[in-house]
């Protein structure tokens, strides 16, 4: 079934037609900056001009950087605090007329990670972690997703980890890659202190330099980078709205809460 996908972050809004059987993308990605400020209808109105774009008219799977829960957004960490409390859903639908789901950006990615990319047939504990405006989150346990997690907001020598572990730190402070390097290694030490992972999956834009960096953090389970890199969100938030369609209109099931395993 073809879905359109849309990847909300905090720096990038991303679109492309997905078949959400396969995780083909369809199309070529188109990608609009995020508005300043992302209050809710400035960014309903980016994902306008993707829907228009792309001629679409049909389901569309979202993703946001945000706690999610029953579509209405709880957490606003790195984007406009006017977002708290808002039913996504029902804005992105008024906006652009599509039948809209929403699941928060790290599971998605890491529903795709885990089906169709470097997770797939993984037992035990998978973390996957995006490296980007913020550090996104998404913890596998055999296969079944505890959605909603906020690791990247942990607190790591008094401050919140990824406002000096995330890629935009880097940015920001104008860092080599062995002195993010050193930032990653103490963030993912500790978090393998507290969830003993089998398995690490890199997200985000930076995951295709995963060379300049993995090297310096030093952690017992493997790491890998994500094989749909910063695709795998689009395809996630696509996967998750085909599963709600396929629940059918009377489906209590969330879409942050898929046994990936089982999906087709």
């Amino acid at each position: 079934m073809d879905i359109l996908g849309i990847d909300i972050g905090g720096s990038g809004i991303k679109g492309a037609v997905v078949d959400a059987e396969t995780g083909e993308l369809l199309t070529k990605r188109r990608r609009v900056d995020t508005p300043e400020p992302s209050t809710p209808q400035a960014v309903a109105d980016v994902v306008n001009g993707i829907v228009h774009h792309f001629n679409w008219g049909g389901p569309m799977g979202c993703t946001f950087p945000a706690v999610i829960r029953n579509g209405v957004i709880c957490s606003a960490a790195n984007v406009d605090s006017s977002w708290i409390g808002t039913d996504a859903p029902a804005l992105f639908e008024r906006t652009t007329g599509c039948p809209t789901s929403i699941i928060n950006d790290a599971d998605a990615a890491g529903i795709a990670e885990m089906v169709f990319g470097a997770g797939r047939d993984q037992p035990g504990v998978v973390l996957l972690l995006t490296l980007g405006t913020g550090i996104g989150s998404a913890l596998f346990i055999d296969g079944h997703l505890a959605p909603n997690t906020e690791f990247g907001h942990i607190e790591i020598d008094g401050v919140n980890a990824e406002s000096r572990a995330a890629n935009s730190a880097r940015k920001r402070e104008d860092l080599n890659w062995e002195a993010w390097g050193s930032r990653l290694n103490r963030y993912f030490q500790t978090v393998e202190f507290l969830l003993s992972p089998d398995l690490f999956i890199i997200g985000g834009g930076v995951s295709k330099r995963g060379h300049k960096y993995i090297k310096y953090i030093d952690v017992r389970a493997p790491i890998v980078v994500a094989q749909m890199r910063n695709h795998a969100g689009l395809i996630g938030g696509a996967m998750a709205a085909h599963a709600l369609i396929q629940g059918g209109a009377d489906a209590e099931l969330d879409p942050a809460v898929l046994y990936v395993p089982e999906y087709d």
